[in-house]
């Protein structure tokens, strides 16, 4: 999958979106935040990722930037930004070293969690504009990849920010159009245990299942035509961001 053109793909209907909405529109699914308050946090994410890219892991974890608060200015900060992230991802060896806040430290990384981080925000901007989204957002492919990602990594990073589970059970996620399903076992103290499962009937305690578009938005608690079944306390125990 070309992660580096589904950030721009991504980005492009973010920024339409928040031009559309306009700088003080509050964000419905990010109550904390105006639209001008979501394209700095972009707009800041893509930058920092960009040193990311290019910075050895013995390094550590690059200085976080700050936006410009004006309206314009910003639009054009995160231009830039957005540019040299894109730039580097297309340039840098996917496997050279780079530093990361999970898994394999290599520049690659940042490919893929830029392309959902970005697509999860863009979602954010399109309700800020007060129109419904479609049931459909994104591609199949796309999706299900996404899902994998929020169980595989955002998921253990939230523990790792300090986050912690409480509660005990088995839960299948099940992207039904991708033919994919995760169970996940949560513990108290323990960081969940994330399977790929080949028998969507597995015995679980809760499920959470559709499109994967569908299971992708609701397990970043955008709204979703998933359907929820079993104990949904185990759900809403799932390591968010």
């Amino acid at each position: 999958m070309d992660f580096v053109a589904q950030i721009e793909k991504q980005a492009s209907s973010l920024r339409s979106a928040a031009e559309q909405a306009g700088p003080g529109a509050a964000v419905p699914t990010c109550p904390e935040w105006t639209v001008l308050e979501l394209v700095r946090h972009i707009a800041e994410v893509h930058t920092w990722a960009g040193t990311c890219v290019v910075t050895e892991p013995a390094a550590g974890r690059p200085e976080w930037p700050k936006a410009p608060r004006d309206w314009d200015e910003a639009l054009a900060w995160w231009d830039n930004g957005l540019a040299t992230l894109v730039q580097r991802l297309r340039e840098v060896p996917a496997d050279r070293p780079a530093w990361t806040f999970h898994g394999p430290q290599v520049a690659g990384f940042w490919a893929r969690r830029q392309a959902h981080e970005t697509s999860v925000h863009r979602l954010d901007a399109q309700l800020a504009t007060g129109h419904d989204l479609p049931s459909l957002v994104f591609g199949t492919e796309f999706a299900a990849d996404g899902v994998d990602e929020f169980l595989t990594v955002m998921m253990p990073r939230q523990l790792v920010l300090g986050r912690t589970v409480e509660v005990t059970g088995r839960v299948l996620v099940h992207a039904a159009d991708a033919g994919r399903a995760w169970e996940v076992w949560l513990a108290p103290g323990e960081e969940p245990v994330v399977t790929d499962v080949l028998d969507s009937a597995v015995d679980t305690d809760a499920t959470l299942a559709g499109t994967a578009d569908a299971v992708y938005r609701a397990l970043w608690a955008r709204p979703s035509h998933a359907i929820v079944s079993g104990d949904e306390s185990l759900l809403a125990a799932l390591p968010r961001a």
